[in-house]
């Protein structure tokens, strides 16, 4: 059986897409026939503290019912992360040596450029293995401007021996970076099992999730799902639901939590905007994918006013459930919202008049936009799938670690 070191600095049940794209892929990866070690970074644990433990099938998010099992040929290794990366870094580099020796690796993942990536590729060439980084989402964008660091954004791009990226727009970026055509786009996947469309005759209970949240009938529901940050447009969400409400009864649905950092623009709204503010309704971390497609399912119009992007999981899972979305045309989202006809696309210039959009959204028939809707479905069907993505997963792997090897 073929052996793979994963290296990310989020894995379940860390919050956030990061987190939850490599609980995604290191459980395809086991279902493909490839034993995985994660090595991911903790900061619940003491400085250089190594912490090994199993993964249940619920931990990764990949499982459809509560039922967990333990996922075989799976197993993370949490690092304690040190003050700082000059000191993370090199030690990270002995857990790796020290699981190495142990283990017997074919091949090293780095799950985002930095640090994963760098690590990744430097373990990597210094013990002969071949190297694989997949670029998610703001990594590259960080990584060209200060405070990022160019040189090793630049150094892992060319030295890692395959190159994944979430959208085309970002592989377009990594060609020039590093002046190599051969980046293969890996498309995130969402389960479209579990984020799916109401189920007809399931009203009551939406009903009652929605009485249970305090949402009154006649409020429409803006949606956001995810960590609630400055990168994702919380101001423009802000904004928006000042300039909803001006005009109809609204309330602002956050499906996840506020970074403690973004706590602060929150009280700010607060104090501008008090009646507003009290109808911002904070779902906290859902533990179950079921329970986050269930609050997408209550929302009248999906937001995602990102400033820089990837490929958002969590707008895919909204597409998926049948959301109508509204979204910036950051990163990768127009290869999977076709304006006007699977969803609404805003330019990041005009995000501004993200409110004025979402009115626009809510004077359509209910009917119109259930069409805008099935058609995003569509398209997670016929792009975005597991199936797809376990597809372009055997792909990366037969490249990576070709059997006879």
């Amino acid at each position: 059986m073929r052996r793979l070191l994963f290296l990310t600095e989020r894995f379940p049940p860390d919050m956030g897409g990061l987190a939850s794209s490599a609980g995604r892929i290191a459980a395809a990866l086991c279902q493909l026939g490839i034993e995985v070690d994660v090595v991911a970074w903790s900061r619940y644990l003491q400085p250089g503290e190594v912490r090994s433990s199993d993964v249940a099938s619920g931990a990764t998010g990949h499982a459809e019912s509560q039922n967990f099992q333990i996922i075989k040929h799976l197993k993370v290794h949490r690092v304690g992360l040190y003050r700082h990366w000059d000191m993370t870094m090199p030690h990270t580099l002995n857990v790796l040596d020290w699981l190495h020796q142990c283990r017997g690796y074919d091949a090293v993942w780095g799950h985002y450029v930095f640090p994963s990536g760098f690590l990744a590729t430097w373990f990597a060439a210094t013990n002969g293995l071949p190297s694989t980084v997949s670029a998610r989402g703001n990594d590259i964008d960080r990584a060209m401007f200060p405070p990022g660091d160019f040189a090793r954004l630049q150094w892992t791009l060319l030295n890692a021996r395959l190159i994944t990226a979430v959208s085309a727009d970002m592989a377009r970026k990594i060609q020039l970076l590093a002046q190599r055509d051969d980046v293969m786009v890996l498309k995130n996947g969402v389960n479209e099992r579990v984020f799916s469309p109401a189920i007809v005759g399931a009203t009551h209970e939406s009903s009652l999730l929605r009485a249970s949240l305090g949402i009154a009938p006649d409020e429409a529901v803006l949606g956001f799902s995810g960590e609630l940050r400055e990168k994702k447009g919380q101001q423009f969400l802000l904004n928006a639901l000042t300039t909803v409400r001006a005009q109809r009864p609204a309330c602002l649905l956050i499906i996840g939590e506020v970074r403690a950092s973004q706590e602060a623009a929150l009280q700010l709204y607060a104090t501008q905007h008090p009646e507003d503010a009290k109808r911002i309704i904070i779902t906290g971390h859902l533990e179950s994918p079921a329970a986050v497609a269930g609050h997408l399912r209550l929302c009248d119009v999906y937001l995602q006013p990102s400033v820089w992007e990837g490929m958002p999981n969590a707008l895919l899972e909204a597409i998926a459930c049948g959301c109508c979305c509204i979204a910036s045309d950051a990163g990768g989202i127009p290869e999977v919202i076709e304006h006007g006809k699977s969803g609404f696309l805003l330019p990041r210039s005009q995000l501004h008049r993200l409110g004025e959009a979402v009115l626009e959204c809510l004077d359509l028939e209910p009917s119109a936009r259930r069409q805008i809707g099935m058609a995003g479905r569509d398209r997670i069907l016929a792009e975005f799938s597991l199936k797809h993505e376990n597809r372009r997963l055997q792909t990366v792997i037969d490249r990576l670690i070709p059997i006879s090897s």
